[in-house]
């Protein structure tokens, strides 16, 4: 399970904190959505928990146990809102064993199959592939590393309605053997997966319950 305890990211630099007094609870094998607009700290929150900025105060705890950077960045896999800017690799096979090269043909088919993304040839350039495949490929990236904590940002952005939908259903299959922790400005067909809510707004994560946000927004498209 996942504990924030009182996290606090405050530069020097900045007249406000960044994130402030931010506690949460993500039990192992499901998935919080935490909902918030640009600017509202998401994706540094991601950032703390992945192990690339370390908190100013508070704590980071998987089952109890207090995490420092180090150990964040073995517990966690995080796949960026833009992946496609962050492939190395010429090709599938090369992008997949970057920090790998022992992993054989059957470890990457299996990683590939995850995400569905088992049809493709493994001499295909990453960049190549449609915005939707680029996160499968991200995600398989991840899962290859076989992280406690799968962090995703803005997995959907960018993507037409039919990509979302595949994405959305690849997320529900992923939290029955992981653990996933995801953060966008627009919550959309995440809502139906969602096991826990928050809200992020100033810096500052306020609980909400997943079937409240739901109602909220099919109240707004009825409006409409």
């Amino acid at each position: 399970m996942l504990y924030l305890r009182n996290l606090v990211y405050h530069p020097t630099a900045c007249p406000h904190a960044i994130l402030q007094s931010t506690n949460l609870d993500l039990p192992t094998q499901q998935l919080g959505l935490i909902i918030g607009p640009s600017g509202s700290g998401k994706s540094t929150l991601l950032e703390i928990l992945s192990g690339l900025a370390e908190p100013t105060s508070g704590g980071v705890f998987w089952r109890e146990q207090p995490l420092i950077a180090e150990q964040l960045q073995q517990l966690a896999g995080l796949v960026f809102q833009f992946p496609e800017r962050h492939f190395c690799g010429g090709t599938i096979l090369e992008e997949l064993r970057l920090g790998h090269p022992e992993l054989g043909s059957e470890k990457v088919r299996q990683a590939l199959s995850e995400v569905g993304l088992e049809h493709l040839s493994l001499s295909s350039s990453p960049h190549a592939l449609s915005g939707g495949q680029q996160r499968r490929l991200a995600l398989a990236v991840q899962l290859i590393r076989q992280p406690s904590l799968l962090l995703l940002d803005e997995p959907t952005a960018g993507l037409d309605w039919s990509m979302r939908r595949q994405l959305v259903n690849l997320l529900a299959k992923l939290k029955q053997d992981w653990t996933l922790l995801v953060v966008t400005h627009d919550a959309g067909d995440l809502l139906a997966i969602a096991d826990r809510c928050w809200t992020l707004k100033h810096g500052q994560l306020e609980s909400v319950e997943p079937l409240t946000l739901q109602t909220q927004s099919q109240e707004a498209v009825t409006a409409i």
